[in-house]
C-alpha cells in the first residue's frame, strides 16, 4: 500500500502527475469520498483536504468521482508503483514524451531554474507580485504563481512549494465577498482580467492547498464570471460591462475550464455562448478582431487567444480552428524587429499553447522557435525578462511558454 513514507521519496513533479493517474487504479469504484482523501493523502501527506476534494482526472462534477477502469487494472501491483516511485527525482530527458523530447534543451532549463529562482526573490511579504504601480496587481501574482505550478511545484510542496502558498493566501485575501478578486490600490487595465488569471490559478491549486476556505472562494469566483457573461456571450473589464472583448474573455474561458477540470460547476450554457462569441470575432483570413461592434483587423495576439478558447472549450476540429492555425503559422517566432509588440509575451504565452493542442509538426516548429526567440530575448547576465508590464509578468509568463513541454499544468494538457 502507498504511503506517505512511500511517496516521500518521490520528487513533487512526479508525485503530482502519478496521483492523477494512480487514484483511479487504487479505488476503482469511484464512489468512496473517504477512500478518496486516504489515497490523496498518501500522496500529498501535509494537505489538509474534505470530502468535498476532486481529483483533476475527475468527471467535472461537484461531488468527488473517480473514473472506473477496468478490474484486471485495479489489480496492477503496488511494488510497480512502490518502484517508481523509489526511484527518486526524474529529469527532463525521464519527463519528456516522444514529441518532447529535446524541446527543453539544456539552455533552457539554466534560463528557466535561474528564472524562477529570480522571481521567488521578487516575491513581496504579503505574497503579492509585481512593481510599481502593478505591485500587487492580482493578474500578475496568479502568473507569477502558475509559472511554479509549470515547474512542477504545488502548495508547500517543491521547490517552490513555499511561493505558491503565498500566492495562494494572497489572492484568498483579496477575493471580496461578491467573488471578485482584486486589489482595489493596485493599478489594472480592469478587474476582470485579474480575476480570469486569478480564478485559473486557484482552480490549479484546488485540492492542494490546506485552506478549508479555497473551495469555498473559488466557487464564489467562478459564480461571478458566470454571472457577469454579457448578452453578446463574451465579457469585458468589468462584471458588468455591457460589451465584450476577445481578450478578456479568453480569460474568463480559461478560468472557467481549469475551475471545471477541479470538479466545480461550470453551466454547459456559459460554455457555448461564449463559443459562439468568438466564432463570430473570427475574420475571413482566419484571425480574429478585438470586439463584434468594432471590427478590426486581425492580429497575432488576440487570434492565438482565439484559438485556445476554442480548445479550451473542447473543439478540436472544424473550419474555425483549421483557419485559425493556418493564422498562426503565418507568426512563427523569428525575432525580427517588425514582429514587436507591447503585447509579445502575452502573444506567445497563447500561441504556445495553441500550438501544444494542435501537436504534430505545427508543434514541432512553433516550439523550438520560440524557445530560442525567448532565450535571445534575455539580456546578457541577467535572469530574467523584461516588460512595460513588468520584469516579474515577463518572466512568469515567459517561464511558462519555455515549461509547457513538461505537461504540469492541467490547463495546459490535451
Amino acid at each position: 500500500m502507498l504511503s506517505a513514507k512511500t511517496t516521500s521519496a518521490a520528487s513533487p513533479r512526479l508525485r503530482v502527475r502519478l496521483f492523477h493517474w494512480v487514484a483511479p487504479v487504487l479505488e476503482p469504484g469511484g464512489r468512496s469520498p473517504k477512500r478518496f482523501q486516504t489515497i490523496r493523502k498518501g500522496f500529498f501527506p501535509s494537505a489538509s483536504l474534505s470530502s468535498e476534494t476532486s481529483c483533476r482526472c475527475a468527471t467535472p462534477v461537484q461531488e468527488p468521482v473517480l473514473p472506473r477502469v477496468s478490474p484486471m487494472v485495479a489489480f496492477l501491483p503496488a511494488a510497480l508503483l512502490i518502484a517508481v516511485f523509489a526511484a527518486g527525482p526524474i529529469v527532463a530527458s525521464d519527463r519528456a514524451r516522444p514529441e518532447t523530447t529535446g524541446m527543453i534543451d539544456q539552455r533552457a532549463e539554466a534560463a528557466i531554474r535561474d528564472a524562477l529562482a529570480w522571481l521567488a526573490s521578487r516575491q513581496h511579504e504579503d505574497g503579492s507580485f509585481g512593481s510599481g504601480d502593478l505591485r500587487g496587481n492580482t493578474a500578475v501574482t496568479a502568473l507569477c504563481g502558475m509559472a511554479f505550478l509549470a515547474g512542477g511545484s504545488t502548495p508547500n510542496r517543491g521547490p517552490h512549494g513555499e511561493q505558491v502558498d503565498r500566492a495562494v493566501e494572497y489572492l484568498l485575501a483579496h477575493t471580496e465577498q461578491s467573488g471578485l478578486i482584486i486589489n482595489r490600490r493596485a493599478t489594472s487595465q480592469g478587474p476582470m482580467y485579474g480575476q480570469g488569471f486569478a480564478t485559473m490559478f486557484l482552480a490549479e491549486c484546488y485540492g492542494m492547498s490546506r485552506r478549508p476556505e479555497l473551495r469555498e472562494k473559488l466557487v464564489r469566483a467562478v459564480k461571478l464570471i458566470v454571472d457577469s457573461q454579457n448578452s453578446e456571450g463574451g465579457w469585458r473589464y468589468w462584471p458588468d460591462s455591457t460589451d465584450a472583448d476577445i481578450s478578456v474573455t479568453i480569460c474568463q474561458i480559461m478560468a472557467l475550464r481549469a475551475a471545471r477540470n477541479a470538479g466545480i460547476h461550470v453551466p454547459k450554457q456559459t460554455v457555448d455562448r461564449c463559443v459562439e462569441y468568438v466564432k463570430k470575432c473570427q475574420n475571413p483570413d482566419g484571425g480574429f478582431t478585438y470586439m463584434l461592434g468594432d471590427r478590426r483587423e486581425s492580429l497575432f495576439p488576440r487570434s492565438a487567444a482565439g484559438v485556445v478558447v476554442l480548445y479550451s472549450a473542447g473543439i478540436h476540429e472544424g473550419e474555425e480552428l483549421a483557419k485559425g492555425l493556418e493564422y498562426l503559422m503565418r507568426f512563427v517566432p523569428d525575432g525580427k524587429p517588425e514582429r514587436e509588440s507591447p503585447h509579445y509575451y502575452y502573444g506567445q504565452y497563447y500561441g504556445v499553447q495553441a500550438m501544444w493542442h494542435a501537436g504534430g509538426d505545427r508543434w514541432k516548429k512553433w516550439y523550438p522557435a520560440a524557445r530560442d526567440d525567448l532565450l535571445a530575448r534575455r539580456a546578457a547576465g541577467v535572469p530574467y525578462w523584461t516588460s512595460p508590464h513588468t520584469a516579474d509578468y515577463a518572466t512568469a509568463m515567459a517561464c511558462i511558454v519555455l515549461q509547457v513541454p513538461y505537461d504540469y499544468l492541467p490547463i495546459f494538457q490535451r
